[in-house]
């Protein structure tokens, strides 16, 4: 959403690598799509369904327009990490450490106990559906745990390639289930046009910012320029490419919102039926969408929760684990791994950005991505076995407030920084911040600095 766009094709326009001329334009294709379809996928969970299903219960097709908004909110933060990586041929977590320790003291917390309670959460979201469609052949938590290994095993021996094909694949399922959902409850197309046009509800301001801020993705959207990278997209010349993949990927999610928003508004709404908040919030409507559309319907519907779940699953497994994998590459950096001054700017342009080449001698040598590396193993670790526990025993009381504390701080650090970065030295000139992406990024970082209050204060302290 930057007004960089023309100069690209400008002789000279650099990429962030000291180059003469910039590399070739390529031509946007469909044939191209795939890390949006993966950020997209894995940042619509279960959790973004109910809220919005939630939403067009509460307030029929009132809100449509803040779920919408969400959605491009997101565009403007995904497309500016993917921005980042091309340009610069640095990775994010690079440019973070660029803006001094305290970045490197917060994502260290963040990985640690945001991982710990969400591999639990994205277990158990997981096991759900399948508990549901297949009752009695094992208990919810073993469901979750088969579930947690399943994904563990999945993103363990497979790389990026299998990973998008698999993603794009459980997409089409999300997808075919949402809009058949849609059209046989038979939207109200007047209403839903109204919907469009801003108005907030009699004290729904703070429900109606948690929309917009809560649609498609949290860590994932910083996880986007590294999918991007795995994808083969390494310099300036991929910008186009990049921008369309984005913005197909979040007019999909905007399709799973706008689809759930209906169901809610003319099954929940219409008729006065409250669900259940979170992920069990599904299981409820699958139980209401049995008992007026029939069994075959609600098995259906089912289907389309686990995958639904499933992506959030394994993309937070791949794409976390990445951004895990170069953190401690840049700590090894630091603390002196590299052979030579300068060896971590090699792994930075040298080598290609965010494939998690090992720092110094390893990168030159060429080193094992970070898909088999040993930083990417660990933390795939991290979020299957040890959250195992909080299946089996209450959630730790102090470990909810942290996780709590330390994930609502997230979107306004992800928004701030990536502001920050872009409109630097850091960034070539021709690919920084145009008005448009700092207006949108400005807001959406007053935005979820708002929510980030209002979510610590009503943390069980």
């Amino acid at each position: 959403m930057a007004e960089t766009t023309d100069t690209a094709d400008a002789p000279g326009a650099g990429s962030g690598a000291g180059t003469a001329a910039a590399p070739a334009m390529r031509r946007p294709g469909w044939r191209h799509i795939g890390p949006g379809i993966v950020v997209a996928a894995t940042g619509v969970g279960a959790g973004d369904l109910v809220a919005t299903l939630v939403a067009g219960g509460k307030y029929g097709y009132t809100l449509l327009w803040a779920a919408v908004l969400g959605c491009l909110i997101k565009i403007s933060l995904a497309e500016a990490a993917g921005r980042w990586h091309l340009a610069t041929g640095r990775t994010l977590l690079d440019g973070w450490r660029s803006l001094g320790a305290w970045t490197t003291v917060y994502f260290t917390g963040y990985v640690a106990v945001w991982g710990f309670v969400y591999g639990a959460a994205a277990m158990s979201s997981t096991a759900l559906p399948l508990a549901a469609l297949f009752p009695g052949v094992m208990g919810l938590k073993w469901w979750a745990v088969l579930c947690g290994v399943g994904g563990l095993l999945f993103v363990w021996f497979n790389r990026y390639a299998v990973f998008e094909k698999v993603m794009t694949a459980l997409v089409g399922v999300m997808f075919l289930v949402t809009v058949y959902l849609a059209v046989r409850v038979v939207p109200n197309l007047a209403d839903l046009a109204a919907g469009l046009v801003p108005i907030l509800p009699d004290g729904s301001l703070l429900y109606t910012l948690g929309l917009v801020g809560g649609v498609g993705g949290t860590i994932t959207l910083a996880a986007y320029g590294y999918w991007v990278n795995a994808k083969g997209w390494r310099d300036t010349g991929w910008m186009r490419v990049m921008r369309m993949d984005n913005r197909v990927a979040y007019l999909t999610t905007g399709v799973f919102v706008v689809a759930m928003l209906i169901v809610g508004a003319e099954l929940l709404h219409s008729s006065g039926i409250a669900i259940a908040k979170g992920d069990k919030g599904l299981i409820d409507l699958g139980g209401v969408l049995e008992e007026q559309y029939g069994t075959a319907t609600a098995k259906l519907f089912l289907v389309g929760f686990f995958a639904a779940s499933v992506t959030s699953l394994i993309g937070v497994w791949h794409g976390v684990s990445l951004l895990f994998a170069d953190f401690v590459t840049r700590l090894r950096a630091r603390d002196g791994a590299s052979a030579a001054p300068g060896a971590e700017a090699e792994t930075g342009a040298g080598a290609p950005a965010g494939t998690g080449l090992e720092a110094g001698e390893g990168a030159r040598a060429g080193a094992v991505p970070a898909e088999r590396s040993v930083p990417f193993r660990a933390y795939l670790l991290w979020l299957t076995f040890p959250p195992m526990a909080l299946l089996f025993l209450d959630q730790p009381f102090v470990l909810v407030v942290v996780y709590g504390v330390i994930g609502a701080f997230f979107m306004p650090f992800l928004a701030v920084t990536l502001l920050w970065l872009l409109n630097s030295s850091r960034t070539p000139r021709e690919w920084r911040n145009g008005w448009l992406s700092n207006a949108v990024l400005g807001a959406a970082g007053l935005l979820f600095l708002v929510l980030c209050v209002q979510q610590v204060r009503e943390l069980p302290w």
